[in-house]
């Protein structure tokens, strides 16, 4: 996997939206597969951050609950903070965990119910997107992977620049990295669908768009300049900052409303609902 690092600062201003964006429909199939499971439910989250995908689906789910918080970068798995309470008011237990999370197996997931990940598989390859498949579908445990980019952005009022510095982003997002490695950015849910079915897994999946206003307009600002910024990284020509300063006084202004298009996905194994 690649390694992007990301900060806290952005991981806490981006969690509300993920939180308001993610597919509560996916959660009740969800809860029917793991109903009766002896306790506690296992649960690795990988690609974990700070938490913030246990602080929304724990108390969602009965517990008790154990969830195994596992990232790659240390200076986060050090500041994962999660809920303590399920559903049922059962406990929650969370565990740090440093490591890449593209090298799991089935036989790491032994004891696991569910896998769990957030604006993640995005960042990987096809190929490791295939070896998160074959963990899961080995070892018989769900995944539910959410807030993976599929390309579309709406912004209004519109700009001439906005299709350009889309397909600009898309193809940053599909670059081929060290080793000849090409991401899968847009590509990811597709991959995880079918990666998943030829498993025999049930797939669900869902749309999780951010929706962003006046109230947002920290996070749309912070967005926008990682947006245009991975666009101008792709594409140097045309000369994008004078777009990026039109979007931010508009975003200032209050006048700004951003669709930023997700698609939740949820596998169960066994393809059994």
């Amino acid at each position: 996997m690649t390694m992007i690092r990301v900060t806290p600062d952005w991981l806490a201003l981006r969690e509300a939206a993920d939180a308001a964006a993610r597919a509560e429909a996916l959660v009740e199939p969800l809860r029917r597969h793991l109903a009766g499971r002896p306790g506690p439910l296992v649960i690795r989250d990988l690609g974990c951050g700070t938490g913030s995908m246990g602080r929304w689906l724990a108390g969602r789910l009965p517990g008790p609950q154990r969830w195994v918080m596992q990232d790659r970068d240390p200076d986060l798995v050090a500041l994962v903070g999660g809920p303590t309470t399920a559903a049922d008011g059962g406990p929650v237990e969370v565990v740090p965990l440093a490591g890449d999370v593209t090298t799991l197996r089935a036989t790491d997931l032994a004891d696991t119910a569910l896998v769990t990940a957030s604006a993640l598989v995005d960042l990987f390859t096809s190929a490791e997107v295939a070896g998160i498949a074959d963990a899961c579908t080995g070892a018989g445990c769900a995944a539910l992977l959410t807030i993976s980019v599929i390309g579309r952005v709406e912004l209004t009022p519109a700009d001439p620049l906005d299709a350009e510095v889309t397909a600009a982003f898309n193809a940053h997002q599909r670059r081929v990295v060290e080793g000849g490695r090409r991401l899968l950015g847009p590509d990811a849910v597709a991959s995880a669908t079918a990666a998943f079915q030829r498993r025999g897994a049930a797939v669900f999946s869902r749309p999780s768009p951010w929706r962003l206003g006046a109230d947002d307009r920290a996070l749309t600002a912070e967005w926008l300049r990682g947006w245009v910024g991975a666009a101008a990284q792709q594409r140097p020509e045309p000369d994008l900052a004078g777009y990026l300063d039109r979007r931010l006084a508009t975003c200032a202004a209050g006048e700004l409303r951003a669709v930023v298009h997700h698609t939740d996905l949820l596998a169960l194994p066994g393809g059994v609902a």
